[in-house]
C-alpha cells in the first residue's frame, strides 16, 4: 500500500493480520485506519489500536437501522411459519416478488 493509503475493515476482523497492520500504523507505513471490526470481539480492552493517533475505531453496528431490524423481524416470522409447516409470508425468490422488483426496475 502507498504511504498514503488508508487500510478500512468493515467486513471480519480476522481478513486482515492485526498485528502486522498495528506494526504498519507505528511506523507511520500508511496513513491511517479505519476499523469497525477485530480479530477479537469484542476487543480487548488493551487493544494496542485503541491507543494509535492515525486510526478511527467505530462500534460495529451499521446494520442496525430501524428498516434492517424490520427486514429480520420478517425473516425470523417466515422462520417461524415454516417450522409450524405454514408457507413463507415474505419468500425471497417469490415469483411475485420476482415481478414487482422487474416492475420497479
Amino acid at each position: 500500500m502507498k504511504k498514503s493509503a488508508y487500510f478500512i475493515n468493515t467486513s471480519r476482523g480476522p481478513i486482515a493480520d492485526e498485528e502486522a497492520l498495528i506494526d504498519t500504523l507505528k511506523e507511520n507505513r500508511i496513513a491511517g485506519a479505519g476499523i469497525d471490526v477485530f480479530v477479537e470481539e469484542p476487543p480487548l480492552k488493551d487493544n494496542p489500536l485503541f491507543k494509535l493517533d492515525n486510526v478511527v475505531i467505530t462500534p460495529h453496528s451499521a446494520g442496525n437501522t430501524k428498516d434492517a431490524m424490520v427486514k429480520m423481524a420478517m425473516v425470523v416470522e417466515d422462520i417461524i411459519r415454516v417450522l409450524e409447516g405454514k408457507k413463507p409470508m415474505y419468500p425471497a425468490n417469490s415469483p411475485k416478488n420476482a415481478d414487482k422488483k422487474a416492475a420497479n426496475e
